[in-house]
């Protein structure tokens, strides 16, 4: 059994390039893997570990970073390995948005904590929006939430241009996996004027892992970006599959398609493989013991 930790945290690290080598060995040397990704504005990623000790461990060491003190992460758990490697990047944002300005550790939307979610995006005059991209979204979402149909999050300040009037005069209730997509998300629209903004503190995870079934507004399953594919209620694996060609989820009924054949293709991406991208995934499958 794994441990899986989830995590971000919005604080300056100027010296992240100075880090990196540092945290690499700190990792390495308990058996976690996983993707950390560092910038100058803090770190994001998901890790996991054989040893819930070892997980621990790094939650400590980096709260032992200035300005990282109040680090949070959310824990899950995982029946096998759920990242092949560790692999801890250098980018120029922890999540890409790509919007000069937008600084999550000032103005940021309201958070509301999940037992309090429900009650919000009842109201009527609350517009929810699904700040993650469409495949995560097809995998599941909230009922009547706004799908803003992105491939990526740099994406979504068009999207908001392109869609503010129809939403003008509505609260605004955002929502991402873990968390981290909305606090940029709130903070640009922020930024834009948007008076009242809300985002789900912990994300779907933390939703998922404190809001019964029976009590529950989420429908499917909800994307993780590691070997699990995605989660239910309580942080329990789902019955989603990855594709190895296109990296898409795919669903339980959709690898009953003759398009779905493991490691080489779904029906997402049949017709946008050639036969000799198809020839090479079967070599690696086969490779792979698959």
């Amino acid at each position: 059994m794994f441990t899986v930790a989830a995590l971000y945290h919005f604080a300056p690290l100027p010296d992240a390039p100075d880090r990196r080598e540092a945290l690499l060995e700190f990792c390495a040397a308990r058996g976690i893997i996983g993707t950390l990704i560092l910038a100058a504005e803090g770190i994001n990623g998901t890790v996991a570990a054989p040893e819930r000790d070892a997980i621990i461990a790094l939650i400590a060491h980096l709260r032992g970073w200035p300005g990282f003190e109040a680090l949070e992460w959310k824990e899950s758990a995982a029946d096998a390995a759920p990242f092949r490697r560790l692999k801890i990047r250098l980018k120029r944002e922890i999540v890409t948005m790509g919007q000069p300005g937008v600084d999550p550790t000032g103005h940021v939307g309201t958070h509301v904590e999940p037992a309090d979610w429900n009650a919000l995006i009842a109201a009527p005059d609350v517009a929810v929006i699904d700040t993650r991209n469409g495949y995560e979204v097809a995998v599941g979402s909230f009922d009547g939430a706004v799908d803003p149909g992105t491939g990526s999050f740099r994406e979504f300040p068009d999207w908001w241009e392109a869609n503010r009037e129809a939403l003008a005069g509505k609260r605004i209730a955002m929502f991402c996996t873990g968390g981290i997509r909305c606090e940029k998300s709130t903070s640009f629209l922020k930024a834009q004027g948007v008076e009242e903004v809300f985002h789900l503190k912990g994300g779907v995870l933390k939703y998922l892992e404190e809001v019964p079934a029976e009590q529950s507004l989420w429908r499917g399953e909800c994307f993780v970006f590691d070997e699990r594919v995605s989660v239910g209620h309580g942080l329990a694996q789902g019955s989603h599959v990855l594709c190895r060609a296109c990296r898409m989820p795919v669903s339980p009924e959709a690898t009953r398609d003759p398009a779905y054949v493991e490691g080489i293709s779904c029906p997402g991406c049949i017709e946008t493989r050639s036969d000799e991208d198809r020839a090479r995934y079967a070599e690696r499958q086969r490779q792979m013991g698959g």
